[in-house]
């Protein structure tokens, strides 16, 4: 019989409300010693779910809260153990104390996820769903919090969950023929699975397909803000933001170092980084600040060239716009309209905005162009796959499929065939739990917030 657990669920942090949760066989009797409902019944005497009111107790009898309390009985529970919340005033001292009583009466302290991991080996989830709910807190954007939610559902489960079923009726049907020659089973023929394979090749492609949007969403997109020195950049950033978080001055060569920040555009959320000036400099501190900018151009997905508008193209512009114009997403921004622009443009394939960081004209067209950089896929919320452990899963399972068709097409005999199909199977029950290692839902579930 596995042991009860106890956590505070909301945090260490002072607030209105604070849930203190137990799971495991003795919750329901370690809440009905703690709490006393006001109407004089006993907290078990309750229908399933209740939320009642009444007062929390320690072991002297001394009265620590007024507060409320609900019970769930096993199997129907969030980790499919008998469960119970105690609804508290939000004092840390005060919930802690609580939990302290708990301890008291047989309860041990929850480890980081440790709810959810019992939902899942108690089959209350699959693993990706277990994955989104990690998701749905993390969350930075309406984005990604719809598609955690779609996990949550079991988006990923029922796109893969088809595959998978197709692959067992092909791997059942092949050793029921050679298993059973006498009996009246239908002849196992490749040829027609290759149609169901195919489809359940487009169909993983997709799903693997979605995975760089997926990192960028809950990641955030890396972008960085370049230029030479002076040419707007810190000021752009500014008021991106709406604060004041770069120094700015007319005094070229402010930014030695990289500055990043956070910043949501509609669904997209990017962590822009504003760089050091790129030109050659004898100053060793500005000479590193330019080795870093460079670094950080070479790994952002979108990049932000800055020109100053008001002033001449020079040869340092004209190397970095070349250099800029290599990058998969680039936009070039004419800064200091405000000023006059006097700049002449050489022709270029990119994106141009001009703005003006001072007065905000153009501020509008240049979130308009990133978000058309990083477009929406057409699949339903749910559906996009946010980490690397099921990006990698849904990988070996796509090669081992395509393996299979290769070897049909070849003409190899079917138990080639088989061998790579079973090993598409494996992969994709790495994706949702069927057969994942204990040491790889370790590590999942290490990634949660204790109480959860």
């Amino acid at each position: 019989m596995p042991d009860t657990i106890a956590a505070v669920a909301t945090g260490a942090q002072v607030a209105a409300i604070g849930i203190l949760r137990l799971s495991g066989p003795k919750s329901h009797e370690i809440v009905n010693t703690l709490f006393r409902p006001t109407s004089g019944k006993q907290m078990l005497d309750y229908e399933d779910r209740k939320l009642v009111y009444g007062g929390l107790y320690d072991a002297d009898g001394a009265l620590l809260d007024l507060c409320m309390c609900t019970v769930s009985h096993a199997p129907g529970t969030y980790t499919g153990e008998d469960t119970a919340e105690l609804q508290c005033h939000g004092s840390p001292i005060l919930l802690q104390t609580a939990l302290a009583e708990c301890f008291r009466l047989g309860a041990r302290q929850a480890r980081a996820g440790e709810f959810t991991k019992r939902a899942f080996l108690n089959g209350r989830m699959d693993l990706s769903a277990a994955e989104a709910v990690a998701d749905l807190i993390d969350a930075e954007s309406a984005e990604s919090a719809k598609n955690a939610a779609g996990q949550l559902s079991g988006a990923i489960t029922r796109k893969t969950e088809a595959v998978y079923e197709l692959l067992t009726d092909i791997s059942a049907h092949y050793h029921a023929v050679l298993d059973y020659p006498d009996e009246d089973i239908e002849d196992f023929r490749l040829e027609s699975y290759k149609a169901d394979l195919r489809r359940a090749e487009q169909s993983l492609d997709t799903l693997l397909g979605s995975f760089e949007r997926g990192r960028l969403m809950t990641a955030g997109i890396p972008a960085a803000i370049v230029g030479r020195p002076n040419a707007g950049k810190s000021s752009l950033l500014n008021a991106l933001l709406g604060y004041e978080r770069a120094i700015v001055t007319d005094v070229p060569g402010t930014t030695r170092d990289t500055i990043e920040e956070k910043l949501r555009l509609g669904s997209l959320l990017l962590r822009l980084t504003d760089t050091a000036g790129i030109r050659d400099t004898a100053d060793t501190v500005e000479r590193l600040g330019v080795e870093r900018s460079r670094l950080a151009m070479e790994r952002a997905a979108l990049v932000i060239d800055v020109l100053d508008g008001s002033a001449a193209l020079s040869d340092e512009d004209l190397a970095l716009l070349r250099e800029a114009e290599k990058r998969p997403r680039t936009v070039l921004v004419v800064s200091k309209s405000d000023l006059g622009t006097v700049v002449k443009l050489p022709e270029t394939c990119l994106p141009v905005v001009v703005l003006s960081a001072r007065t905000g004209e153009g501020l509008g067209e240049l979130e308009k162009v990133i978000r058309s950089l990083f477009p929406m896929p057409a699949v339903p919320a749910g559906e996009i796959l946010t980490n690397a452990r099921q990006a990698e899963a849904v990988s070996r399972a796509l090669e081992s499929l395509r393996a299979a068709l290769s070897a049909m097409e070849e003409g190899r005999t079917p138990d080639i065939v088989l061998t790579e199909s079973e090993t598409a199977m494996a992969a994709l029950g790495e994706l949702s739990g069927r057969s994942v290692r204990e040491d790889v839902t370790d590590r999942i579930f290490r990634r949660f917030c204790v109480g959860k």
